[in-house]
């Protein structure tokens, strides 16, 4: 399997900034850029269709649930082929029930460094992440559970395409999402755990 992304399509600064202003000619774009590359990376592990397919929804759905944090658009297209490896490696594992002995890098985000690791205990951590992710978007109310939903399976599909899935007006449809996702990083940042509360001060030993 490949250790590295190939050359992967660059996603400018006003074409993330568009996106995430709920621009939908802008994902469209960014979907027809990288997609190649989604399925470059997910299929190099041998998956079904049905298994690669969704190896490829998740990675859809990780690169919406960060986009916020990016700092650096150059750096999707490897972040993303790095999460279609990772999100291909917990599928075939789930499916086949095999141990994970070298994980792909796993980025925390777009906006970050990440550096390559062979910890096993950090495939556990990477699947919860994963269903606590689907379990916050299965929490939502519709239209939003329906159109995240639809996003992450169907990335590639134009705005009269999905409106019309999810029976809203066209023009409704941009607003709508940008609506859902900013609803999903709520829900997300209100699930992180708190952190600990420090200890009650004791008594200092005498010197």
């Amino acid at each position: 399997m490949p250790d590295a992304a190939p050359e992967a399509p660059v996603i400018d600064q006003h074409t993330l900034d568009a996106v995430l202003a709920g621009d939908q000619a802008a994902w469209d774009v960014t979907v027809k850029r990288l997609t190649p590359l989604v399925w470059s990376a997910v299929r190099a592990y041998g998956l079904s269709t049905a298994d690669a397919a969704d190896a490829v929804q998740g990675t859809w759905l990780r690169l919406v649930e960060s986009l916020h944090t990016v700092r650096d658009p150059a750096r999707i297209g490897a972040w993303l082929f790095t999460t279609a490896r990772r999100e291909a490696c917990l599928v075939r594992r789930r499916t086949r029930d095999e141990r994970l002995v070298a994980d792909p890098a796993d980025p925390p985000g777009p906006a970050e460094t990440w550096h390559p690791h062979a910890d096993p205990a950090l495939a556990v951590v990477v699947a919860d992440e994963g269903r606590r992710l689907w379990g916050v978007v299965e929490s939502m109310h519709e239209p939003c559970r329906s159109l995240l939903r639809l996003m992450a399976a169907a990335p590639e599909a134009g705005v009269l395409q999905l409106a019309g899935r999810l029976g809203m007006p066209p023009g409704s449809y941009g607003p709508t999402r940008a609506r859902c996702l900013n609803r999903l990083r709520s829900l997300l940042t209100a699930e992180e755990p708190a952190p600990p509360a420090p200890p009650p001060p004791g008594r200092r030993p005498t010197p």
